[in-house]
């Protein structure tokens, strides 16, 4: 399945729908031009609202991530290569936005979540 809904996260489900779709695109799961699961088939997997994954759709095409053919379905735009690097970035904040909710939730502060990560990243200096 090439997406993953968490019921904790405090997005809308479209808005994780659609960062799924962008993720799986930028680590080539998903290449230019390669189709995106049909709107019923995707909602019955995530056994959600076939309207919910039409709005996931339609917001990724209007950022130009994805388009679609009239009686073929969605398709991953071939311009996304040309975005992803600058799209990185902001995947990153994104994922540290998230992150430092959830550790002020927790009575974390952003220092400690820092630690954190430097202890656990791969590639870590001694």
């Amino acid at each position: 399945m090439l997406v993953d809904l968490d019921a904790s996260d405090p997005r809308p489900v479209y808005q994780q729908i659609a960062d799924e779709i962008r993720r799986c695109v930028s680590v080539g799961i998903l290449k230019p031009d390669d189709p995106v699961p049909a709107v019923r088939k995707l909602a019955a997997e995530l056994k959600i609202n076939a309207n919910t994954v039409q709005q996931a759709y339609r917001t990724l095409e209007r950022d130009g991530d994805v388009y679609v053919k009239r009686g073929l379905g969605t398709f991953v735009s071939p311009r996304v290569r040309e975005a992803g690097r600058g799209r990185s970035a902001t995947i990153a904040r994104q994922i540290a936005s998230r992150m430092l909710r959830e550790g002020f939730r927790h009575g974390l502060l952003a220092s400690d979540l820092i630690a954190a990560l430097q202890e656990i990243a791969p590639g870590r200096q001694k």
